[in-house]
């Protein structure tokens, strides 16, 4: 039965322009990374993204590989589709990835066109769609030259399989190459998805002054630093926390330096009326050239905390100054060899 969405879902969400495009994008965007694979209730992940579209979520991003098993998210988010979104599929953005380990052998991964091509087929296939609305390299190829990694960018568009392409984990002068080469092409790059948190800024170096002059739009992915910015790990590591499950965050990143900064900016948020990780995504967004903020959830209220950020007051000078003293790298980029390559 198709699900019947809340009428004023529109009237809640916070858009923003996407660089210099014409695609609008919530300002807090649904990530299914985690959460969405065969390892979790499929009833949990559908309520979640009926939540997420009743909030005004009208972009959901996946990658091929996102699970586990690899696939699942693609196939149970088509699945959703299918069941509750398939009249509002116009309303949505639907965005997937390409580039890291997928399949056995020397075509599974990184960014060859006869990966990539062959990638956003299954991925079209598992989600049951003609096309997607963003296709994004997934991180930099160093071995491959990056006219092939982006013509396969163009070919996905030019075959109606994608309207808009985009990379992650690029560097600035690697995004640079690639917005002209697509340019050249006549396809635009819309959007750049980096690592972006209170506790790995790494983008602030160059890559966002890149995008603003390029017109290219940004959405940071792992803005809560993993759960590091939630409180989750303000008091110890809870069994069946992310870092006791050996997937992306590392307990030995849990050290008393790096949670001792955790604490302090846990204690600005709640001088502010909000949660950390409400305070993490309001840091985040406080640069008119990101776009979105990919936030994850296990559950709806986990989603409508995440949502409700948006209504927290804007940032004064005097917080800001404060967060600066304790929003230091805390090694937690496990993307840098991307973004670090060429």
């Amino acid at each position: 039965m198709d699900h019947l969405p809340d009428a004023s879902r529109y009237d809640r969400m916070t858009y923003r322009r996407c660089g210099r495009s014409g695609l609008d994008l919530p300002a807090v965007s649904l990530g299914l990374w985690h959460n969405f694979g065969d390892d979790r209730p499929y009833g949990t992940s559908r309520a979640i993204v009926r939540r997420a579209f009743d909030l005004g979520v009208t972009h959901f991003d996946l990658a091929d590989n996102y699970g586990p098993p690899y696939g699942s998210a693609e196939v149970n988010f088509g699945r959703m589709v299918a069941d509750d979104l398939r009249p509002h599929r116009d309303e949505l953005v639907i965005s997937t990835k390409a580039g890291y380990d997928m399949w056995p052998g020397p075509y599974g991964e990184w960014g060859s066109r006869k990966h990539l091509l062959s990638s956003l087929d299954q991925s079209l296939s598992r989600l049951g769609l003609d096309h997607v609305d963003v296709f994004y390299s997934h991180r930099f190829d160093p071995d491959t030259p990056l006219e092939e990694t982006i013509g396969a960018l163009v070919t996905a568009v030019q075959r109606g399989k994608a309207l808009y392409v985009g990379v992650s984990s690029y560097s600035a002068a690697k995004t640079r190459e690639a917005a002209e080469l697509l340019r050249s092409a006549g396809v635009p790059l819309l959007i750049h998805q980096p690592s972006y948190s209170m506790l790995n800024r790494w983008i602030e170096t160059d890559l966002l002054d890149a995008l603003g002059g390029l017109g290219v739009g940004c959405i940071a992915f792992s803005p809560l630093a993993q759960g590091m910015l939630t409180d989750k790990y303000l008091h110890g590591v809870p069994a069946g926390s992310r870092a006791t499950q050996g997937k992306s965050l590392s307990e030995d990143l849990l050290s008393e330096a790096n949670l001792a900064h955790v604490r302090a900016l846990n204690e600005i948020a709640a001088s502010r009326g909000q949660s950390l990780a409400q305070l993490a995504l309001s840091w985040a967004l406080r640069d008119e050239r990101v776009t979105s903020v990919l936030v994850g959830a296990s559950s709806v209220e986990q989603l409508e905390a995440n949502v409700a950020a948006l209504d927290g007051p804007p940032l004064t000078d005097d917080e800001l100054a404060r967060i600066d003293v304790h929003a230091v790298d805390s090694g937690i980029d496990l993307w840098a060899e991307s973004s670090n390559a060429g």
